[in-house]
């Protein structure tokens, strides 16, 4: 698994395409299954990096916006992708903070003590069927449940 972070919007970083390609590098060729979590803001970081890493990696998740996006597929060298898998926690709540703790904060533009929520809790993720021998996933499923 490697983790990368975007820099559009973001505190500023290496460049995360340079960062895959020197990380990638170092792995064994016996590592066949490589999973990359984009951390961005932007959807176009994220997408551009999933074009980059097509048959590269098994699969490119993309992360920070806390909200599931519905363009799971399989690229066409065999990388699995997905723009954002979504946030595992509260529903009720703006990225996983009470909501009236955010609406005060964009109403008064002051900072505000961030409080988890705490109802209606949901498990975002991916599900990637790959081949082992080559590390080329053949499909990516959306998974959401919602807790009790």
């Amino acid at each position: 698994m490697l983790n990368l972070q975007g820099r559009v919007f973001m505190a500023q970083t290496d460049c995360p395409f340079r960062t895959a390609d020197r990380e990638l590098a170092k792995l064994p060729p016996s590592c066949k299954i490589r999973i990359v979590d984009i951390h961005a803001e932007a959807t176009s970081e994220k997408q551009a990096m999933g074009w980059y890493l097509d048959g590269k990696v098994t699969g490119v998740v993309g992360t920070h916006t806390h909200v599931p996006t519905a363009d799971e597929r399989v690229l066409p060298q065999g990388t699995a992708y997905i723009t954002d898998v979504g946030m595992t926690g509260p529903y009720d709540s703006v990225i996983g903070v009470t909501k009236e703790t955010i609406v005060q904060r964009f109403l008064t533009a002051m900072p505000a003590r961030f409080d988890a929520a705490e109802k209606d809790v949901w498990l975002s993720a991916v599900l990637i069927q790959a081949d082992p021998e080559t590390g080329r996933a053949s499909r990516i499923e959306r998974i959401r449940l919602q807790g009790d």
